[in-house]
C-alpha cells in the first residue's frame, strides 16, 4: 500500500461542527455530572464517554472516519489496530455502512472489548502489543484486507473527537481545565483543536499512567520520545511505547501540561466514581479523575473526560476492592 500520507495540518472549528452533523444520528450526546468530593477538593466533572454505545469515546472518531471515505474504499471493507475501543468503533460504524470489518486486536485485551467486537461482526486478528504498535507505525499488516483507519493518527477521526469539546463548553461555559487521557493522542488533540479555538485560556492536560508515559517525556524533552521503561498494566486503553512524531506535531501547540499518575491512584479513581456516582470506568477512564485529584491541575471547575467503560466486571471488582480509599 502507498505510504504517502496526509501532511498534518489543523483541525479547523468548521471540520469538527460538520463532523457534529455528520455522527449526530450514531453517537450520544453524554452527560457531564458533578463528582461531589466536599470541601478541600477539586471541582470535578465528569464527561461520561463510558455511556456511548461501545461504552468509549472512539465511536465519535470512527464514524466521523469512516462517513469521510469515498464509497469505492469503503467498499473494500476497513481494518484498523486496537486494544478494544477503536475496534469496537469502527466495527460499528462499519456495521452502518454494510461494510466488512478486521481488526488486528492486542492479544492481551479485555474479553468484553473482544467479545463486542465479535458481537459487531468484526474479524479479529491477535497480535502481541508490540507488533500491534509496530503495525500502528508501518500502517500495514499482512493478512488485513480493505482501507486502513488509523485509530488516532487521521485527521477525520480526530476531528470526530473534537465533538467532545463542543458538549463540554455548551454544558461547562465555566470550565477552567480539562483533562484527558493520552494513548495515541487523538482524543486530546481533537478536544483541543476545539478548545483552543473557541477559549484559549481554557487549560488542557494530558494524563498517562506512569508505566506508560511517553507524552509527558516528550513533553519534558522538547520531541517525540520512546518510553523504554514500558510496561502492561490493567491501563489498557492508555500509555503507549512511543509518542509517534506526527502526534506530537499535532498536540505540542494544543496542550498546556501532562500530568503522571500511579497505578494505585488509578485505582482509587476507579472506586472513588463508582462509590460516588455508579459509574463503571475503565483505566483510562479513570485517569482524569485521578490527575485532577493530585492538584496539578488547579481548583476548577476540572472537566475529567471518563473516555471508556469496557473492563471485565471480575477485574473491575478485583482492581477496586484493591484500591487504597
Amino acid at each position: 500500500m502507498s505510504t504517502t500520507l496526509e501532511a498534518v495540518r489543523p483541525i479547523e472549528l468548521s471540520e469538527i461542527r460538520e463532523a457534529r452533523k455528520r455522527i449526530e444520528k450514531t453517537i450520544v450526546r453524554t452527560p457531564l455530572v458533578c463528582l461531589e468530593l466536599g470541601a478541600g477538593f477539586p471541582d470535578i466533572r465528569l464527561k461520561l464517554e463510558n455511556l456511548q454505545p461501545i461504552n468509549a469515546y472512539k465511536l465519535r472518531g470512527a464514524a466521523n472516519a469512516v462517513a469521510m471515505l469515498p464509497e469505492s474504499e469503503r467498499r473494500r471493507g476497513v481494518w484498523t489496530i486496537s486494544a478494544g475501543n477503536a475496534g469496537q468503533g469502527v466495527a460499528y460504524a462499519a456495521k452502518q455502512a454494510g461494510v466488512p470489518c478486521t481488526v488486528v486486536v492486542i492479544e492481551t485485551a479485555p474479553a468484553s472489548k473482544i467479545g463486542r467486537m465479535r458481537t459487531l461482526g468484526a474479524k479479529l486478528i491477535p497480535v502481541r502489543y508490540d507488533v500491534a504498535w509496530k503495525a500502528l507505525e508501518d500502517r500495514s499488516f499482512a493478512g488485513a484486507e480493505g482501507t486502513f483507519v488509523h485509530p488516532f493518527d487521521d485527521h477525520n477521526f480526530i476531528a470526530g473527537h473534537g465533538t467532545l469539546g463542543l458538549e463540554i463548553l455548551e454544558d461547562a461555559p465555566d470550565t477552567a481545565a480539562i483533562i484527558a487521557s493520552i494513548g495515541g493522542g487523538g482524543l486530546i488533540t481533537g478536544v483541543a483543536s476545539t478548545i483552543k479555538a473557541l477559549k484559549p485560556e481554557i487549560k488542557v492536560w494530558g494524563v498517562e499512567p506512569e508505566t506508560a508515559a511517553p507524552a509527558a517525556l516528550s513533553f519534558k524533552m522538547g520531541s517525540p520520545q520512546v518510553f523504554k521503561d514500558w510496561k502492561a498494566s490493567f491501563v489498557d486503553g492508555a500509555g503507549g511505547q512511543s509518542m509517534f512524531p506526527r502526534m506530537w506535531e499535532r498536540m505540542k501547540s494544543l496542550v498546556d501540561n501532562y500530568i503522571v499518575v500511579s497505578l494505585d491512584e488509578t485505582k482509587d479513581a476507579m472506586r472513588l466514581m463508582a462509590e460516588k456516582v455508579r459509574i463503571i470506568s475503565e483505566g483510562a477512564g479513570a485517569l482524569p479523575v485521578a490527575a485532577a485529584l493530585t492538584g496539578k491541575a488547579g481548583k476548577g471547575p476540572i472537566v475529567a473526560i471518563v473516555s471508556g467503560g469496557n473492563i471485565d466486571m471480575q477485574k473491575f471488582c478485583e482492581l477496586i476492592a484493591s484500591a487504597r480509599n
